[in-house]
């Protein structure tokens, strides 16, 4: 499988005396979608934002299509799209605005562009909104223009926090929809949400990130035996396997205790 993002011994956040992120390694291949998950304060943000450039590591590196940033960074950037916990868009632009500039930006060519832009707007229920102002959309209507700008560019990489708060269920569901269409084609997604049940249901791999550490990675199979259980055929596994992990590597004090898999790789 080819290798899409390559993190490498990351540690890094906001002050070098006290990083967020201890000895992070993990990769995510072409045509895999990998669930990342944690607790609030884990470090699931500061890691994203890491990938995408926004912090710089302490130490470590990160790789995308084996490029680093500081080697190639108009490909680097070029070769992700990044869909945040809160939608970030121009009022002054109207939806259909949005997906030309992404179109745009990301080289899109026009005839491709025509046929994508109208396939989501059409999927996401969005047509009769093409004219609106940014200002004037709803949180869940924000957030379905950004994920169609990022379905629109088509990269190699897809990098999503949060990405069900405010979807109603019939966009949550063309969401899923069309991660699972990106993955068959090639594509990487690395998406990080609290809906455990949603991210067993997708991903076929998972990182459980705890107080700035992989305390497992790996299948189901491979996290339930971090936690020290048997994998069966039930829903719900994960989510227990992730309380587990969680609880026992707190020992009161802040720190993370021994035992799991802390790094390795995945697969």
């Amino acid at each position: 499988m080819e290798t899409v993002l390559s993190v490498k011994g990351l540690t890094g956040g906001y002050s070098p005396r006290r990083p967020v992120l201890h000895d992070l390694s993990f990769e995510v291949g072409a045509g895999e979608m990998v669930g990342l998950i944690g607790l609030n304060g884990a470090g699931k943000s500061t890691a994203i934002k890491h990938i995408l450039g926004l912090m710089q590591p302490h130490k470590g590196e990160i790789r995308i299509g084996g490029h680093t940033l500081a080697e190639q960074p108009d490909t680097y950037r070029s070769s992700l799209a990044y869909v945040p916990e809160s939608p970030l868009l121009f009022d002054e632009l109207t939806v259909e605005e949005h997906l030309r500039l992404t179109g745009m930006a990301y080289d899109v060519p026009e005839s491709v562009y025509g046929q994508r832009s109208e396939s989501l707007l059409n999927e996401f229920y969005m047509t009769p909104k093409r004219g609106a102002f940014a200002a004037h959309l709803s949180k869940g209507m924000r957030q379905k223009v950004m994920i169609m700008n990022a379905l629109l560019a088509r990269p190699s990489l897809y990098v999503i926090d949060e990405p069900f708060l405010g979807l109603d269920p019939l966009a949550i569901r063309a969401l899923l929809d069309k991660l699972v269409e990106v993955t068959r084609e090639g594509s990487a997604v690395f998406m990080s949400s609290h809906i455990l049940a949603t991210v067993e249901s997708y991903c076929s791999r998972f990182i459980v990130l705890h107080q700035g550490i992989i305390v497992a990675q790996g299948t189901l199979q491979d996290v339930c035996r971090a936690a020290g259980m048997r994998e069966d055929r039930s829903s719900g596994v994960l989510e227990e396997a992730f309380y587990r992990l969680v609880t026992s590597k707190n020992d009161g004090n802040g720190d993370v205790g021994g035992g799991g898999t802390h790094h390795g790789t995945l697969g």
